[in-house]
């Protein structure tokens, strides 16, 4: 991958003018003396203007540069510095790397955003989102609207107002508090019925979201639908298709798509809650997060293709804060190294098109992660093991779900084989261990019980099953994101694009009013 920064260009392209016709084959050595120091003199100047006036001049450049703007905002949801270091040791492990291997997102740390929210110092995912999404800070669980639950305009509502196309991808159900706070406004997150229909245009502004992929069917079905989640008879596929949406829900359809021929607008729903996490993910039957992208942006691409406009695009890796929430530490780290790779499919989608940047941040840290747990009132020790980690192959969440089924005769036998030695890859349990596990326990128990298996085997500490107020890591990549560099607060995340794209969230606030 070539990491130089845009500003490195300037002095690899500079040339010379060649000499006059009439002096090539006739330099005296005045002629050489005076062209050398030339040389020198002009060399000299343009690394000055690279390394000082450079990433100035460009910025003022590319405002008047005739070039198509895209915006990739992409949301890790819950990934804090520690979840970072975590995923770069642990691949570094698996894969026998170097100390000083850097992972995607390392290639383009730029800074940290700050994540209070504006009625507590902790925050949740839907204000965390509405400061990116509407450049406002809002009490936590308000979607898109501001602290006197007023609806405010969002960066992709104000794209879609100056002609771009859109899109949401995302792990999550579809109607979660990330994707929502970009496309939809209720002054609660848990309102996902009508979260719902706004996405598919039930508002005041009409369909604003081009192509919509991730999870969440059952807000999509109607009540007396066995799968529903929904609190009425609403049938939003069919009113989907009746607007003219192409809908698609399996792996097959999906693959089948063709991104230069494929009409807008998309509904993609693989799943009726949220996708798998991606240490469970079939392969056959759901598509990854990089995959989901990379179609994504293909077909947005082909629809801006004959327009001076770009595209908007916010791709969230949601389920990473789930997995923070369970502790769970094999889960969080797959969920991690998935959103690496779909980052470093944009980062060189970013590289071959100039145009293009690529936001990365986190609305939050979730979990409170630690490297180096320590167990016991002894003097603590330096280390965690990687080893631990790469021998578990399911989610505590899965085998939670199916131990809850399981009650045969030989239930011991399963908890001890199938559960803690084959799944978690633990063999040293303890009869205390096997024996909370066969006993009858609530779900969510049996989940955080065998997270803790592993996180305390791995020396993995968490203080909590929420989020946290650290500050996140801010990563960027393009053109005049120089800009972001050091310490911002969220809402400088959606000011930095509004400018980038020139947009007007005021105009789109006055129509939802």
């Amino acid at each position: 991958m070539d990491n130089r920064d845009y500003d490195d260009d300037f002095d690899e392209k500079a040339e010379l003018l060649p000499l006059p016709v009439e002096y090539k084959g006739k330099e005296t050595a005045e002629h050489s003396t005076k062209r050398t120091l030339f040389i020198i003199f002009l060399s000299a100047l343009l690394v000055s203007i690279g390394t000082i006036g450079f990433a100035s001049i460009w910025v003022e450049l590319s405002n008047e540069l005739p070039i198509k703007k895209n915006v990739i905002l992409m949301i890790s949801d819950g990934f804090g510095p520690a979840s970072e270091t975590f995923a770069r040791g642990y691949y570094q492990y698996i894969n026998d790397l170097s100390y000083n291997y850097t992972t995607p997102l390392d290639r383009i740390l730029v800074g940290s955003s700050r994540t209070r929210s504006s009625d507590s110092l902790v925050t949740d995912s839907a204000a965390g989102a509405t400061a990116f999404s509407c450049i406002k800070k809002t009490y936590n669980g308000g979607i898109a609207v501001d602290p006197d639950k007023a609806p405010c305009g969002t960066i992709l509502e104000a794209a879609k107002a100056i002609g771009m196309r859109t899109g949401l991808v995302v792990t999550s159900r579809i109607t979660h508090a990330t994707p929502a706070s970009f496309s939809s406004h209720v002054v609660s997150r848990d309102m996902e019925d009508i979260i719902a229909t706004q996405q598919l245009g039930d508002y005041p502004l009409g369909r604003q979201v081009d192509l919509m992929m991730g999870g969440g069917r059952c807000y999509f079905l109607p009540n007396s639908t066995t799968d529903s989640c929904r609190s009425d008879e609403l049938d939003l596929i069919a009113e989907a298709k009746k607007s003219g949406f192409t809908y698609f829900s399996s792996r097959k359809e999906f693959d089948n798509i063709d991104p230069k021929s494929q009409s807008i607008p998309l509904l993609g729903l693989f799943t009726l809650d949220h996708m798998s996490y991606e240490i469970d993910r079939i392969p056959t039957d759901e598509p990854s997060l990089k995959e989901m992208s990379e179609k994504a942006i293909r077909i947005l691409e082909a629809q801006t293709a004959n327009s001076n406009k770009g595209f908007f695009l916010m791709i969230e890796g949601s389920r990473i804060d789930m997995a923070g929430h369970s502790n769970d530490p094999g889960t969080h780290v797959h969920e991690i190294l998935a959103y690496n790779e779909a980052i470093d499919f944009v980062t060189k989608y970013v590289d071959d098109h100039p145009g293009t940047i690529l936001i990365s941040v986190s609305d939050h840290e979730t979990g409170g992660l630690s490297l180096a747990l320590q167990t016991s009132s002894d003097y603590p020790q330096y280390l965690w093991y990687p080893d631990v980690i790469s021998r578990i192959k399911n989610s505590s969440y899965a085998l939670a779900v199916e131990l809850t089924k399981y009650w045969s005769s030989d239930r011991t036998n399963y908890v001890t084989e199938n559960i803690l030695r084959n799944s978690l890859g633990i063999s040293d349990f303890t009869d205390e261990e096997v024996n909370f596990l066969v006993a009858n326990q609530t779900q969510v128990d049996y989940e955080h019980y065998m997270a803790n298996l592993t996180s305390w085997r791995a020396l993995l500490g968490w203080t909590t099953h929420g989020h946290t107020g650290v500050d996140v890591n801010l990563y960027a990549h393009g053109i005049n994101t120089k800009a972001l560099r050091g310490n911002h607060e969220n809402t400088y995340i959606g000011q930095f694009i509004t400018d980038y794209l020139n947009l007007d969230l005021d105009s789109v606030t006055l129509k939802l009013n």
